[in-house]
């Protein structure tokens, strides 16, 4: 775990509840490691290229989180750089949820699961929306040759801080595909 994710995630309250059950040594104990340079990795970066989907957490004007799934071909989540995520957003049901949450605040966290090998890894950053023809050269980067969708706009993530999480409880699930492979 990284510094910079203990630092913004553990509130207060969240210490406290940790200090009461007797885990907040042990991340005290990371946290005196030194910081870990918060830019994904080549590990990030390949676990995030093969996957085909994850969930989005956004926060209402009021308040309220929201949550989404985003799914695609793998890979539609595209690494731009260690510390810049972006996927293209094509046309849904027409609320506009995340789109409007981030118009008043742009944190999100993602949430990217291998059910197979029962690991997670957790992003928080800062989000923004580019409109078409904005950025021609990053439209053409994230449209998928085989999917003729039209993208209507792009999410582009600025990453301040990842964590992997613990796998404990995470339920082993497989794609026909990966059934098919024997993973």
């Amino acid at each position: 775990m990284g510094s910079k994710f203990a630092k913004t995630m553990f509130s207060p309250a969240a210490k406290l509840l940790q200090e009461r059950h007797g885990s907040r040594a042990q991340y005290e104990r990371l946290a005196a490691l030194g910081t870990r340079d918060e830019a994904l990795g080549d590990f990030e970066q390949q676990f995030i290229a093969v996957r085909d989907s994850f969930y989005l957490a956004s926060v209402t004007e009021d308040t309220w989180p929201y949550i989404q799934h985003r799914g695609g071909p793998k890979g539609f989540l595209h690494v731009l750089d260690g510390r810049t995520l972006a996927f293209a957003d094509f046309a849904g049901n027409k609320q506009y949820i995340t789109a409007g949450n981030l118009a008043t605040n742009d944190r999100v966290a993602l949430f990217l699961m291998d059910y197979p090998h029962q690991a997670r890894l957790k992003i928080i950053g800062h989000a923004r929306i580019v409109q078409l023809g904005e950025d021609p050269a990053l439209e053409a980067r994230l449209q998928q040759p085989a999917d003729p969708a039209k993208i209507e706009r792009i999410f582009v993530i600025s990453v301040v801080a990842y964590d992997w999480n613990c796998s404990q409880h995470i339920t082993p699930r497989f794609t026909e595909e990966e059934f098919a492979r024997g993973i």
